[in-house]
């Protein structure tokens, strides 16, 4: 059976930004603050950035509370970049802006101007309204299993009006005007609209409809949290029996005991108020930062590398100014390393991002991200690679970086990931692999990338009952790996169907013969059985057909070359060597007919040969330096025989 191979490149959110070739200047005081859930820098004043520090704690401990019984986790980190003026921002930030979040599969990013134009404690543009926001969605989707955008996007809207006084009294559920102006002149969308809107849908992507999504989004959220007493309990059974996959149509009116007709009444009647709720509470005593939270001074050369760095998440060519300015103040700043490598590894210079990711190893051990980044551009030449081939040696210094980075940082999930897509490669250690998998997704149920990872290495040990709910699960998400899963599922399906067919026939074959002395034909029923003593014939049967203009051979897999560009199959057949090549495994349908064949096809010598029959389509164009496009494989068993024996 075919494996998907799931790619783990670094994907950075793009930003798109003006263009600045003047750098920062770093000579300022900064400063490093770590408090229990973010790293902050900056040169803004000590005073400053903790007090940045503790709303951002404040905010995430009233989050919380929403849902208590959800156990919420972040385990990719948090920098928030604190400048001390709208001026030093501004060379890093989306124009006309006073802070932006940035998402990341290995750190995330939050940037923001202590300088404010308004009335003293009044946040007048928006900064922390924007960050609340991404900040919730980060939250729900390392907690919730297959959050629907509504309740992403409307919880995100909510939670973003967001404020706090004294440290102790909260705000939350400012209705936001425009949201509330657009549902009363437009007409709703019926929640079983509202509901299956995903990432793909014209309501999610088309300004013309985006905004009534969002709009109402946010009033469901704010009608289900204080709009009405003891809505909110219901709206967690509802997501708890979507995330089981009961069918919304039946899960809605089981969870609420209404049905749809009467909610959206009742929403609409809600959006015509004059007043909407909102909640004015305090805790009963102050959120404060623990006194012996870490502060230490930084130097100009570390923080030209985070400034760098910055701008690398967020796609910005003029990062290299910034990490190259930071290794001649410090040749050795291990941080800088890591960063530049990753930058020289995302242009497809992947030598000189080795060279400078061993230099980073060497002058930062400690440093987690430093082993990470070196093992992941150690298996594979490019970053969109999705399969790989690994020497012994190589083998053993990714496991060694993995391992490392790994002791440094237990709870960074990117490294057990990667673990798991080299034993997909190897075929080595894959039950750890699982385990590994298995207590990601325990921890931080809404990682697809995990469940993803997971279903992939079921479908290695062949254990498809397991791995099928799993890609069911992704395939309907709104994450990038929900198409990769459907292509995996489709071929799932399609392997299970002709498995079916050929365990069909078999059972056909010997019911329906009822051997006698002199071996006639028997009937059974209306259907005359032939006996044959071709035992080749069931299989002849289950075998894909080839399309018009294909050829049809039995032949020798020999080995499986990956190139830069296509995967090249060689095969033995009675004329010789044939080199068939195809774009990808997943432009290929491949089936194994025989227990001999189980798990991953991946690149190199095959060990033993395997019997094949294959589809191509001959090359007619001498250009291209193969014998044809592969169309199909099947494996099938030694004994098999493509063409019945004459006689």
């Amino acid at each position: 059976m075919k494996r998907f191979l799931f790619p783990l490149a670094i994907a950075f959110c793009f930003l798109a930004l003006v263009s600045q070739h003047s750098t920062v200047s770093a000579k300022d005081t900064w400063m490093s603050v770590r408090t229990k859930n973010f790293h902050l820098i900056g040169n803004a004043n000590e005073k400053e950035i903790r007090k940045v520090a503790l709303k951002l704690e404040q905010f995430r401990e009233v989050f919380t509370k929403v849902f208590p019984h959800m156990k919420f986790n972040t385990p990719v980190p948090t920098t928030v970049v604190v400048f001390k003026s709208r001026n030093a921002y501004k060379v890093f930030g989306p124009p006309n802006s006073g802070g932006y979040f940035q998402g990341g599969v290995d750190v995330n990013y939050i940037a923001l101007s202590t300088e404010r134009y308004g009335p003293p404690g009044q946040d007048d543009d928006g900064v922390f309204n924007i960050i609340f926001h991404e900040y919730t969605h980060l939250l729900v989707n390392n907690t919730f299993k297959n959050a629907p955008a509504w309740f992403n996007e409307g919880l995100a809207e909510y939670y973003s009006t967001f404020s706090i006084t004294d440290d102790q009294k909260i705000g939350l559920g400012i209705a936001l005007g425009n949201h509330v102006h657009l549902l009363r002149q437009n007409k709703m969308l019926p929640l079983p609209t509202l509901f299956a809107v995903d990432h793909k849908s014209p309501y999610y992507n088309e300004k013309s409809k985006m905004s009534i999504f969002y709009a109402q989004s946010w009033a469901l959220m704010h009608y289900l949290i204080i709009g009405k007493e003891g809505k909110l309990e219901k709206l967690a059974k509802f997501l708890d029996l979507l995330a089981a996959n009961v069918p919304v149509e039946t899960a809605f009116p089981q969870a609420f005991e209404t049905t749809f007709e009467a909610m959206e009444k009742e929403l609409r009647e809600y959006v015509k108020q004059d007043r909407y709720n909102y909640v004015k509470g305090h805790f009963a005593r102050k959120i404060e930062l623990d006194t012996n939270t870490e502060a230490k001074p930084l130097t100009e050369a570390e923080a030209q590398a985070y400034l760098g760095d910055l701008l690398l998440h967020s796609n910005r060519a003029d990062s290299v100014t910034y990490l190259e300015n930071a290794l001649k103040l410090d040749p050795n700043l291990g941080m800088a390393h890591a960063s530049l490598g990753m930058l020289r590894f995302r242009e497809g210079k992947v030598e000189e991002a080795r060279a400078s990711l061993e230099r980073a190893v060497a002058s930062s051990s400690q440093n987690y991200l430093a082993h990470y980044y070196y093992a992941y551009t150690l298996s594979r030449q490019r970053p969109e690679d999705t399969a790989a081939k690994y020497t012994p040696e190589q083998m053993t210094k990714i496991r060694e970086h993995l391992k490392r980075a790994i002791e440094l940082r237990p709870d960074f999930p990117e490294s057990y990931t990667l673990l798991a897509f080299v034993s997909l490669v190897t075929g080595k250690d894959v039950d750890e692999s699982i385990a590994h998998m298995k207590r990601l997704l325990s921890e931080s149920p809404g990682r697809t990338s995990a469940t993803f990872m997971l279903a992939q290495l079921h479908m290695h040990k062949r254990d498809y009952k397991t791995a099928r709910p799993l890609l069911e699960q992704v395939a309907k998400s709104n994450n990038d790996e929900s198409g990769p899963a459907q292509l995996l599922l489709d071929q799932l399906v399609r392997y299970e169907k002709q498995f079916a067919e050929y365990e069909e026939a078999m059972k056909t074959r010997q019911s329906g013969m009822r051997k006698t002395s002199d071996g006639p034909d028997v009937v059974v029923g209306e259907t005359a059985i032939v006996q044959t003593s071709d035992p080749s014939s069931y299989l002849r049967e289950a075998l894909r057909k080839p399309a018009d203009g294909e050829t049809q051979i039995m032949a020798t897999l020999v080995r499986i070359e990956c190139e830069v560009k296509n995967i090249v199959f060689v095969v033995k057949t009675s004329a010789g060597l044939l080199r068939l090549k195809t774009d990808s495994f997943d432009s290929l349908d491949i089936t194994t007919y025989t227990s001999e064949v189980a798990g991953e096809i991946s690149c190199g010598p095959r060990k033993p040969e395997n019997v094949v029959v294959i589809c191509y389509l001959p090359n007619t164009d001498k250009r291209v330096k193969a014998d044809g496009i592969l169309k199909s494989v099947e494996f099938v068993p030694t004994d098999f025989k493509l063409k019945p024996d004459k006689s």
